[in-house]
Formats: structure tokens, sequence, C-alpha cells
């Protein structure tokens, strides 16, 4: 009786596992894709390669480099200070369930994709430390669940998008240190009720960018004053040049007149 109670307790603990989950074949283009656009110079991702990226999550588990899975979807991707090159493909897009996203620390180049819009799990977007240029794409508003963005220390233009204010959850934005350019949005630089606020170090080392919490830009009212200068002196330099003028047509005029006054005076008649 107690060898069929333990035979039947076996199989219902075997029925009620859950079915492992099958591949997803957008975290397998994602992967592709990824790769392709990447160059590691270092061999750090040498298990990265086409048939593992079939099936790169066995439930819970991943063995590729910088991948950590959940109920068989990528949903953790950390590939930090590996040395890469290249760029971000925008087939990354496809990791759909992917939550954090941790590329920073390498020599990335090229613009940052707006097809990031279609991570709607993401909470964590850190691409710092690369050499990403181009302008912040505003479809990163679309992620409503995003956390961080950390984009400090590229080559990033433009203005921020007024738009990534609406991130109600954003708890942590940097973009120092980049070439960006325009006012900071209020909605970002002066959040009000319970938004946690970003000091003057999350946008600092971007000479155009302007805007509260940041001081006022002195450079700015340097070569106001020097327009101002410059402007006084060449009017000064006009008034003395014309004055100057003003002399030498009196003085020739002054001289004229002695010169004329002189052949009168020899043409009269002597007495």
């Amino acid at each position: 009786m107690g060898g069929w109670t333990l035979l039947l307790l076996w199989a219902l603990t075997f029925v009620s596992l859950p079915a492992p989950t099958a591949p997803d074949p957008n975290d397998e283009s994602c992967l592709t894709h990824l790769s392709e656009s990447l160059q590691d110079q270092n061999k750090n991702l040498r298990n990265w390669t086409r048939p593992a990226f079939k099936a790169p999550c066995s439930g819970f588990t991943s063995y590729l480099q910088g991948i950590t899975c959940n109920n068989g979807r990528i949903y953790k991707l950390s590939l930090s200070n590996l040395a890469l090159k290249g760029s971000i493909s925008p087939y990354l897009s496809n990791c759909t369930n992917l939550q954090s996203l941790d590329l920073s620390s390498n020599f990335l180049a090229g613009e940052i994709p707006a097809d990031f819009q279609f991570l709607v799990n993401l909470a964590v977007l850190n691409l710092s430390s690369n050499k990403l240029s181009g302008e912040i794409p505003p479809e990163l508003a679309y992620c409503v669940y995003l956390n961080v963005i950390d984009l400090h220390d590229n080559l990033i233009t433009g203005p921020i998008p007024q738009n990534l204010g609406l991130l109600r959850r954003l708890s942590v934005f940097d973009v120092s240190n980049n070439r960006l350019s325009g006012p900071i949005p209020a909605s970002l630089g002066n959040r009000s009720g319970n938004l946690p606020r970003f000091n003057a170090t999350s946008f600092e080392g971007n000479k155009d960018l302007y805007g509260y919490p940041l001081p006022p830009l002195r450079n700015k009212g340097l070569s106001i004053l020097a327009i101002v200068g410059i402007g006084l002196g060449s009017g000064l330099l006009s008034l003395v040049l014309s004055f100057t003028a003003v002399c030498i047509w009196l003085r020739a005029i002054e001289q004229r007149a002695v010169v004329e006054e002189s052949k009168i005076s020899q043409l009269g008649p002597d007495y």
C-alpha cells in the first residue's frame, strides 16, 4: 500500500511540473543580428554561436555569456566592459521580453536604434561609456517601464526629447559628457510631486545644453559682453576716424585760403 502511495505522489508531482517553454524564434533573431553587428576582438563571446542561438534559454538557465533567462525567454542582457566594437543592431528589439540591457563601457559606435520602442518591458537601459552618436530617439518614451536611462560619456548630439519626461517610473537619468544642445526639458530638469529629481550632474559636460538644474551659461554672458565691447569699440573707432577726416578737410581748406590770399596780394598794384 505504501509503495502505491509513493508511486501516486511521484506521478502527481511529475504531472504538475510545468512543461519547458519552447525556444522563441524572436530571441534567436535578436541574438543572431546582434552578434553580426558586434566585433568581439577579445573573444569574450566565443560561445555565441548560431546553433546556441536556436535555444539560448533552458527554463531559467542560459550558458551564453551575458544572458539571463526567465521561463525560457531572455530577460537580461549584460555585455559591459568587454571591449566590444561595432554597432547596436536594431534587431535587438526582437528580444521582446528584455527587461535589462547593459552594453556600457565598450567601443560601440553609431546611433541608438529607434526600434528600442518595441522593448515594451525594458526597465534598465545602460549604454554609457561608448562612442555612440546621433540623437536620443524620442521613441524611448514608449518604454513606459523604464527606470534607468544611462547614456553618459558618448558623442550624442541634438536636444533631449521632451517626451522622456513622461516616463513616470524614471529614477536614474544621466546624459552627462555628450554633445547635447538646447534647453533641458522642464519635465526632466524640474520635476514636481513625488517624482525623482535629477541634479546638475545628470546633464553637465554638454557645453550647449542649458536650463535648470544647470547653472547659467557664463560663456554666453561673456560672449554677449564681448559683442557689446566690439560694437562700442567699432563705434568709437568710426568716430575718431570721422573726426580726423574732418580735421584734415578743414586744414586743407585753411591752407587753400592762405594760398589764394597770397596770390591776390601779389597781383595788387604797388604804391
